[in-house]
């Protein structure tokens, strides 16, 4: 049962179910070993409108844009790298460094590789699935137009929905259910919480429908034409007369028309919601949630309770490194989503390939329906986890696995810590032709080797290194790996640095450690506040990308 060695390349593109009845128009794609891709022409189009939207100002992307009606340019616009760094940093502001962006309207197609390779690791970094995607595959010379299609709906869904958190709308917190906490909230996927807020809506409007997806439930446009006239602000002129419509195509027009009143019609034609084209009205209803939450402020004693439960830096790395190997389901929070055992399992997979035995796991499928029962299973999962983390060789004193299913937050941490620094390590175990460890002292003689072989009057004693703060050995030794690629212009040097230069050079060193192909998680904040554990993994993504 290899959940997710079998995500390949070819999944990408399915991160999100559509629905059956697809575009007359679908291009059909033979992929390897007799696979069908299907690429819509609905999506190619929706998407390539929300490009031209959001991006057509950027004099950067000028040569590029518009794309065309149909949005068939798309994939040859995205061959240079620049569109798709642009959408990386509208999906997770200030990812990539700009200064690092290869731009102009003719590159080469060194600098082209460059970009693309710079946009695969910066969007690994947020928590997309790349696997089996590189410079190469990207480029439309390749027509695998589903793998583009695929990362562009990745990065328009997290653009949507890095808006739907309790911290950007507080009045979230009237989504909950009787006998629910605030963390319960968390544990929502930022679809569940758009179906709730949907039938919140619906039921402050007096209506009796209520939905439990994006595709059957509102394909005759009742619901959003309720829930458009019950967010729109009273001066809108917003009306239901699409409910006198008996065609379908007809009241989804006069629905649209709604939405266009509170500027909020994209996404969807009236084809896409008669028809339930589920990603497409998924967007169209986070569209609509971040232009209209019409949501009550929380209660007081709720907004301090809110300050203890926001994601953390560290967290939210971690959260994006895991997501990024494509464990399923995906990781919204931490201390809810590992309690069964299920994706720590994964990980330790990816670890040492082999080392779970599945027959002793009990996956979702197959825990019991009665509560008491289900409850030891999942605690049989952590303490088989605990088990496995000692066989990894993990620091685990104090750590049961009760610990992992009640989510103790400081517990759950350290062990999270453990399985990202095994697995930065197996990916370079991986150099050494018999397989044996890396340690971490064999990465410093690496980094300061080089750094003398360079020529470079730079090297570090450990990853504590206060030398670290200013991320100048980091940027030598990229320089020392690709001669040439460091820019010094934007670097900054001399005795006394301020905060500012320190992070400046370590947005600069974390996206050039990108585009010379380094899968660094580590934001750049670690550095400069030598956050040594995460400075670890950068030197060691250096030593990879330096060996590949």
């Amino acid at each position: 049962m290899e959940l997710c060695q079998s995500l390949q390349s070819e999944d990408v593109a399915k991160t999100f179910r559509t629905s059956k009845q697809h575009d007359k128009n679908a291009e059909k794609i033979a992929g390897a070993m007799g696979a069908q891709h299907m690429v819509l022409n609905e999506e190619q189009v929706a998407f390539s409108d929300w490009i031209n939207n959001n991006l057509s100002k950027d004099k950067d992307v000028g040569h590029l844009l518009l794309l065309n009606e149909t949005g068939s340019d798309l994939y040859e616009k995205m061959d240079d790298g620049i569109l798709l760094c642009k959408m990386i940093n509208l999906a997770a502001p200030d990812t990539i460094d700009e200064r690092v962006i290869n731009k102009g309207q003719k590159l080469s197609i060194f600098k082209q590789h460059e970009n693309l390779t710079l946009a695969i690791n910066s969007a690994k970094a947020i928590g997309c699935v790349v696997i089996g995607i590189d410079s190469h595959s990207l480029n439309s010379s390749q027509g695998k137009k589903w793998l583009v299609l695929g990362l562009v709906w990745q990065l328009i869904k997290m653009y949507l929905f890095k808006q739907i958190s309790i911290s950007s709308v507080p009045g979230l917190v009237n989504l909950l259910r009787e006998g629910e906490e605030l963390a319960d909230l968390m544990k929502l996927s930022p679809e569940q919480i758009l179906l709730r807020w949907v039938n919140h809506q619906l039921e402050k409007a007096g209506s009796s429908r209520r939905i439990r997806n994006f595709h059957e439930d509102i394909k005759d446009s009742e619901v959003y034409t309720e829930l458009i006239a019950q967010i729109a602000p009273k001066d809108a002129g917003v009306n239901k007369l699409a409910l006198e419509k008996k065609e379908l195509l007809e009241r989804a027009e006069t629905m649209l028309d709604q939405a266009e009143k509170i500027k909020s019609r994209a996404f969807v034609t009236p084809k896409d919601v008669v028809r339930g084209q589920e990603r497409l009205n998924l967007a169209f209803v986070a569209n609509l949630f971040n232009n209209h939450p019409s949501l009550d402020p929380p209660k007081e004693n709720i907004v301090i309770e809110m300050d203890n439960i926001e994601e953390s830096r560290e967290e939210k790395m971690f959260r994006n490194w895991m997501n990024s190997l494509g464990v399923s389901p995906r990781v919204h929070y931490l201390y809810s989503d590992l309690y069964d055992g299920l994706i720590i399992f994964q990980l330790m997979d990816f670890i040492r390939p082999g080392i779970v035995i599945w027959k002793k796991v009990k996956t979702a499928e197959q825990q019991s329906k009665m509560a008491a029962k289900r409850l030891q299973e999942v605690l049989g999962n952590c303490n088989y986890a605990v088990e496995l983390g000692k066989k990894l060789n993990f620091v685990l004193v104090g750590i049961a696995g009760s610990d992992i299913m009640a989510g103790n937050k400081t517990l759950t941490l350290a062990l999270i810590w453990q399985l990202m620094r095994a697995y930065t390590l197996s990916l370079l175990s991986q150099l050494n032709a018999d397989g044996t460890p890396i340690v971490e002292s064999e990465i410093i003689s690496w980094a300061n080797n080089k750094l003398l072989e360079g020529g470079k009057e730079v090297s570090i004693k450990h990853f504590q290194d206060k030398t670290n703060k200013t991320s100048l050995p980091i940027i030598h030794l990229i320089d020392v790996i690709k001669p040439g690629v460091i820019d010094y212009s934007f670097v900054k040097q001399g005795e006394s640095m301020s905060k500012e230069d320190c992070l400046s050079n370590a947005k600069y060193a974390v996206t050039m450690a990108r585009k010379i192909g380094a899968p660094v998680y580590a934001l750049p904040e670690d550095i400069s506040e030598v956050k040594h554990k995460m400075v670890m993994t950068v030197y060691a993504s250096l030593m990879l990308a330096d060996n590949k």
